[in-house]
């Protein structure tokens, strides 16, 4: 009697379903049980159930063909991520040097080098750009200019107001000294020199 193919979809009846759950679980186990026997195959199997108990078969060690499993699948991805990184990479310095390639030539252009294959658009840009450039020079060198010019007032200034305190402070010490207020006593002689007549 042939049995028909059963419809792999979730067993509805719950009893059903624990049932066929134990069923098929052991015989899942039994099928790894048996594959690590006949083929010296390195097997572990872990299943939940729906209310969380574990079930496990191991050939050797659960924990150690995890740990094996880690590291292939670990090294797999890090091998990929290191030549797609690899990959990138060279595409970054490609893109990095036809941007070198043509910031050079345009460079070359801006003094006066290979211009014969340009076109009047061309010419015209780069005339432009020079002048824009030039005015940036030209601006730049009038800051400096007047950067300098106004530290050179502001020294002035500064020199000029000290001189002017000091200049004060030195009046100011000439009047409060006591010594610079000494009476003078005079003489007067009335008549022909030779003849003093001291009034």
């Amino acid at each position: 009697m042939v049995r028909g193919k059963t419809e792999i979809r979730r067993i509805e009846n719950s009893a059903r379903r624990q049932v066929t759950f134990s069923k098929r679980r052991n015989g899942l186990l039994k099928k790894a049980r048996e594959l690590s026997v006949l083929c010296d195959a390195e097997v572990a199997v872990i299943v939940f159930s729906l209310s969380g108990k574990l079930f496990e078969f191991s050939s050797s060690s659960a924990e150690r063909t995890i740990e094996r499993y880690k590291q292939q699948t670990g090294n797999g991805n890090r091998a990929k991520g290191i030549e797609k990184d690899v990959q990138h990479r060279r595409t970054e310095a490609i893109d990095t040097a036809n941007k070198i390639e043509t910031l050079e030539s345009h460079n070359r252009k801006l003094l006066g080098e290979g211009l014969d294959g340009c076109s009047h658009d061309e010419l015209l840009s780069l005339e432009a750009q020079i002048v824009r450039s030039l005015q940036k020079i030209r601006g730049r060198k009038l800051n400096d200019k007047v950067r300098v010019l106004l530290e050179e007032n502001v020294s002035l200034h500064q020199e000029s107001h000290r001189h002017a305190e000091a200049q004060l402070q030195l009046r100011a010490g000439r009047d409060a000294d006591p010594t610079n207020n000494v009476e003078v006593e005079t003489e007067l002689v009335i008549g022909m020199p030779g003849t003093r007549e001291v009034k």
